[in-house]
């Protein structure tokens, strides 16, 4: 009897063999301890299709089959009009949609079936993906697809019915609700999920309370020597494991941050650029915890992506147990609040909120939520599929918006993920954590012992990047309107649980008089705020108060200096805040004393909250006290930003302040406006960061394989200083530089293609075609336009179908970035089109991604705030290319680093274009052979690494200090 790894399911040809392990069925001699299902007559286990019709849709064609067993193709139109006369069953219906160009299409959506029986599992969204998830073998071709869905299925609900379903618990009070709102699988798993014998809990008394713990003590001084370091690395890396002298060296240097501090605001500051594959998180991990463990403190390692998290929680686990003795956690992923479930939306959805299709995601989310490890519905446990299965913004609705949380007077407060999350972070060891929140937490953190004092940013050269976003102020339509919404609550028709500051305060304003004259105030003032229907007022010039009418000044100027000729519909569109008409100037002189009525009375409420808190009444209790306390942690900020706000009006048509850039702006989304505003940026946004973070900090580290540009010479430590804030500080930052150990001169390959013209799109897309068919797939295509990549994808995709080769793209599959990442990953076949975020932080090692094709040379856009910086950087003695060429060395580093994850890879990167400049060429690792040709040649390079062979070019290209191959 032949014999499979746990998990591995071989791929089946021949029909007469177990489903599961692959026996004859004459010799099955086990068959009640085969993993599949059900007994057959003749004593071996199989498990029965279920008898109703499948569909499945790819660009290179539509197959039906019938629940008695046929499939044949059919036509878009004939598939359209079987999905209407009953359900099919499907994977992925929006995807389903999309590719017969039917948005209303409905069915048996195998995704929510496998939502329902697996909560908080991973599946790869498509018919391989599912069928490796249940433990089928995946289809050979799509003819085959949509028998393997009636097997799914049939697996699946049988799944119900087994003893060992290990979440049973709370299926069959689900069920009932789902079959009241009749979602399409309740009547066919009514006979396989059986009721309980006991009442089944509800939710919320299942899931367990958060318990409050002591303040955790300051941390011991401590100097960690270079041989605990590497000590402790090689316990991290295990016995047996290479020795990279590289890595010891990294590890070494980190360890200078947890050194103790010598003077106040001039933390320890390491810059450590770590090529890839050198173990640069391992290198940080071991000193962060031999520090952590020696000193009783807590380390913060901070990311740009989700993806290196996730990473990051995994290797962590080497240096961490998953739970201390105790129960607690010493390691902790913190996010922003919109990242986590919020219980007291979940529950008004569930009571009514939510109708129709959303209410059906909203019961899918309550299972997921009873087997969550941790709440965190972007990125962590909740499959990221799951909402897009809903057309209407479902996810976000159940999540913590701004301005919601009404903290100890919600119900669920001692079970929420939130402020669990919040206070295992206090006593972990190390919290993993997001650029942003970094930031936020060191500006606005609740108590001194949530300031981040030891922070290593991974990914550092995207810190620029957020503090820009972070320190930024917007002064817009929808941020108005938010803030109108905190502060009056829901108003006339609205529905959902938003209580204003009347509401939430009820009990201070009767006990305080001042502080309940100061909450009347804020309401009557904030009457003045934008409110729904706004934009439909702006389009008509039918502004409703003076916050309305400086928007609808700003909107007028800013279409009237539009510049673009119309050839920039859909997209945003934007004019520097200079030379402004009066009639502007007017309504923003309006606007600020307004915004002055509304601050004034929430700065007295402020104070007066914390007179109540320091002369506590005795109806005070600890709940209480809670609630006022987290009622003032947002009062302060939007304190912090009606004072923003002011501070931007009240420069306009005035002196400029040099710090600051100012512009107009009309936010716009395939031709819909959706927000109309002004926005205000720090010149250098490392100037609040060194103010906000570096001054609080005890030892930073910023790490990255691009964090500082190559030069011919070396790294631009320059440039990486800048981008630091140490400029900004007493901190004088220690510069460690780790190569790569790759093999980048016999296993890379750069290719500039030069015969496909700028703007030729039909020629753009026959050249992403013929390297996705030359590659096999495993291609990466990455654009700097949304418009070029539909243009493209849209030419390309049927063709590459029919060859058996997928091709998935960012902003035309109705699917998020993450879960497309996941299925390129999944199929070595498939390739992937996408724009930014795939740039970056993608991780896929292996034959998944074997090439990575720019469609240009990735230029920086003109913007308002480039222009501003790129004349600031001429001022200061460089040049605005030297500026622009550093943006555009960092995305190509940052691209290339997608093609070699591990020292087994291998691939080329192609640039299309005939202008690439000569002077970018250093971007690139030292010995990375660099050869400009045509598409033809390059086609022919690709052939010979898929057989193994080198293929030839005319002439030697290799650049070398004296050639000629690049123009300038």
């Amino acid at each position: 009897m032949r014999g499979y790894p746990v998990g591995h399911v071989p791929y089946l040809r021949n029909p007469s063999l177990c489903c599961k392990c692959e026996v004859e069925t004459g010799a099955h001699a086990r068959a009640r301890s085969c993993p599949a299902f059900r007994l057959c007559s003749n004593g071996f286990t199989v498990t029965e299709p279920l008898q109703l019709p499948a569909l499945h849709a790819s660009h290179a064609g539509t197959w039906l089959r019938e629940g008695s067993g046929q499939t044949r193709g059919v036509s878009k139109g004939d598939a359209v009009m079987a999905a209407a006369d009953t359900p099919l069953l499907m994977v992925n219906a929006p995807l389903v949609a999309t590719r017969l160009g039917y948005p209303d299409l409905s069915g048996l959506d195998l995704l929510e079936l496998y939502a329902f029986v697996r909560p908080a599992k991973f599946c790869v969204p498509t018919a391989k993906g599912l069928a490796e998830a249940v433990g089928l073998p995946p289809p050979e071709s799509d003819a085959d697809t949509p028998a393997m869905l009636q097997r799914a299925a049939a697996r699946l609900m049988e799944t119900c019915r087994s003893d060992d379903w290990a979440e049973r618990e709370g299926a069959w009070s689900t069920l009932q609700s789902l079959t009241r709102l009749r979602w399409p699988w309740a009547p066919l798993l009514r006979e396989h999920v059986r009721k309980p014998e006991r009442a089944e809990k509800w939710l919320f008394s299942r899931l367990p309370e958060w318990e409050e713990a002591p303040e955790r003590p300051q941390p011991r001084q401590i100097k960690l020597s270079g041989d605990e370091v590497t000590a402790q690395l090689d316990h991290l890396t295990g016995e047996g494991s290479e020795r990279r002298e590289g890595q010891r060296h990294f590890a070494s240097e980190a360890a200078s941050i947890f050194a103790p501090r010598e003077k106040r605001s001039a933390p320890h500051l390491l810059l450590a650029q770590a090529g890839t594959g050198i173990g640069k998180t391992l290198g940080y991990l071991a000193p962060a915890s031999l520090w952590s463990h020696a000193a009783g403190g807590t380390v913060w390692v901070s990311t740009f992506t989700k993806n290196l998290q996730r990473q990051l929680r995994q290797e962590s686990g080497r240096a961490w147990p998953a739970r201390r003795s105790d129960g607690s956690r010493p390691v902790v992923v913190r996010k922003g609040r919109e990242n986590y479930l919020c219980l007291l939306n979940l529950e008004d959805a569930l009571q009514g909120g939510f109708a129709g299709r959303p209410a059906i995601l909203a019961q899918l989310v309550a299972r997921w939520a009873a087997y969550s490890a941790d709440g965190d519905m972007i990125g962590g446990d909740l499959p990221g599929w799951l909402g897009t299965l809903f057309r209407k913004r479902g996810i976000a609705a159940l999540t913590d918006q701004r301005g919601e949380c009404i903290y100890a007077g919600c119900p669920h407060y001692r079970k929420c993920f939130i402020e669990r999350s919040v206070r295992s972070a206090a006593q972990a060891d190390l919290v993993i954590a997001n650029h942003a929140l970094v930031m936020i937490n060191a500006a606005r953190a609740r108590d001194a012992a949530s300031v981040p004092r030891r922070i290593v940013f991974d990914e550092g050269h995207h810190v620029f990047d957020a503090a820009d976003s972070t320190f930024a102020a917007a002064l817009t339509g929808r941020e108005t309107i938010e803030l109108r919404r905190w502060i009056l609550g829901p108003e006339r028709k609205n529905r959902g649980r938003r209580r204003g500051l009347a509401a939430r305060l009820a009990d201070v304003s009767s006990y305080d008089e001042a502080g309940g004259a100061a909450i009347e105030a804020a309401i009557e003032a904030a009457r003045v705020l934008p409110s729904d229907g706004w934009l439909e007022r702006m389009a008509e010039g039918l502004p409703d108060g003076p916050v309305e009418a400086l928007l609808y000044q700003v909107r007028a100027a800013t279409y009237a200096r539009d510049e673009s000729g119309g050839q920039e519909a859909g997209y945003g569109i934007e004019t520097e805040a200079a030379q402004l008409p009066g009639e502007l100037v007017e309504a923003a002189g309006h606007s600020l004393s307004a915004l002055n009525e509304i601050r004034m009375p929430l700065v007295k409420l402020a104070g007066r909250l914390e007179a109540v808190m320091e002369a506590a009444p005795d109806w005070l209790d600890a709940q209480g006290r809670a609630r006022i306390e987290g009622a003032r942690h947002s009062l302060a900020w939007r304190i912090d930003l009606l004072a923003a706000w002011i501070a931007l009006l009240d420069r306009l048509g005035g002196p400029v302040d040099e710090r600051f850039v100012d512009w107009l702006m009309v936010e716009r989304n395939d031709s819909r406006e959706f927000d109309t505003g002004i926005q205000r940026r720090w010149l250098d946004p490392m100037e609040p960061f060194a103010r906000t973070v570096l001054d609080t900090a005890h030892g930073v580290m910023l790490t990255s394989a691009t964090l500082a540009d190559r030069h011919e010479d070396g790294p631009d430590w320059e440039g990486a200083i800048a981008k630091s804030g140490a400029a900004h500080t007493d901190a004088k930052p220690l510069l460690v530089n780790a190569e790569s150990p790759f093999d980048y001169a016999n296993r890379a390959e750069v290719l500039i293609v030069t015969d496909i013209k700028r703007g030729d799109l039909a020629g753009l897309a026959g050249a992403y075609a013929r390297i996705i068919e030359k590659s096999g797939g495993g291609v990466l295509g990455l654009f700097t336009a949304i418009r070029r990549l539909r243009a493209v994808h849209g030419r390309i995709a049927d063709r590459l179908a029919r060859e058996g080769l997928p091709l998935y793209a960012q902003h035309v599959d109705p699917i998020d970035t993450g879960t497309l990442t996941d299925i390129f990953r999944d199929d070595p076949a498939a390739s992937l089109l996408g724009t930014d975020a795939l740039r970056d932080g993608v991780d896929v090692p292996g034959e998944s991604l074997r090439c990575v094709v720019m469609e240009q040379v990735p230029w920086p856009r003109p913007t308002i705030l480039h222009r501003a910086r790129r004349s600031a950087a001429a001022a200061s003695g460089s040049t605005g290319q030297a500026f622009d060429d550093a943006i555009i060395r960092a995305r190509l580093a940052q691209a290339f680093g997608r093609l070699i994850r591990s020292k087994d890879d291998r691939g080329h990167f192609i640039v299309l274009s005939p202008a690439f400049p000569s002077r970018l060429k250093s971007v690139f690792p030292v010995g990375t052979p660099i050869i400009r040709l045509t598409l033809d040649e390059a086609l022919a390079r690709l052939s010979g690494a898929q057989d193994g062979t080198d293929a030839s070019v005319e002439t030697d290209v290799r650049e070398d200090e004296n050639s000629g191959a690049f123009e300038t």
